[in-house]
């Protein structure tokens, strides 16, 4: 299961509005902190507010801040909003189907379970869940605001 840059980029603006909560955070915060393009930034903020995640400030002096506590925005409920719905495969949408097994295939069935089994663990998981290790997170922050670049993970 992959999602999209743009859910990745809805939650970390999210993530950062509930860490500096209740300060109102500016779209260029977020472009700051994680190196983001500013208009893909604009677009999230802008559908954030209108499903009522965010409340926005327009204007000098702007931004935004969560509409809600932290508590309550569900991380499953951002997802569902970003990437609508879950089609891993075609035969998830009966309107675009062109698979003849539809209804007897163990595949079909397995992926759906697995997507189910994926949005159960996200439905679990709250903006405040995210957000819990608060001085680690802005600790990292304040790091990458000075101009040092953020440690990346080493594979292993």
């Amino acid at each position: 299961m992959k999602l999209t840059a743009y859910s990745n980029y809805a939650l970390r603006s999210l993530q950062l509005a509930a860490l500096r909560a209740p300060d109102l955070i500016r779209v260029d915060d977020v472009v700051r902190v994680h190196g983001l393009a500013r208009p893909h930034i604009v677009k999230i903020v802008h559908e954030l507010g209108r499903a009522g995640f965010v409340k926005t400030q327009r204007g000098r002096g702007g931004g935004f801040r969560l509409a809600r506590p932290a508590e309550e925005i569900v991380v499953g409920d951002v997802i569902r909003l970003t990437e609508g719905p879950l089609d891993v495969v075609e035969c998830f949408n009966p309107a675009s189907n062109t698979c003849p097994l539809i209804g007897i295939c163990r595949l079909s069935w397995g992926l759906h379970e697995a997507t189910r089994a994926f949005m159960e663990v996200l439905d679990d998981l709250t903006l405040a869940d995210i957000s819990a290790n608060h001085d680690q997170l802005l600790g990292r922050i304040a790091t990458v605001e000075k101009g040092a670049p953020a440690p990346t993970r080493n594979a292993t």
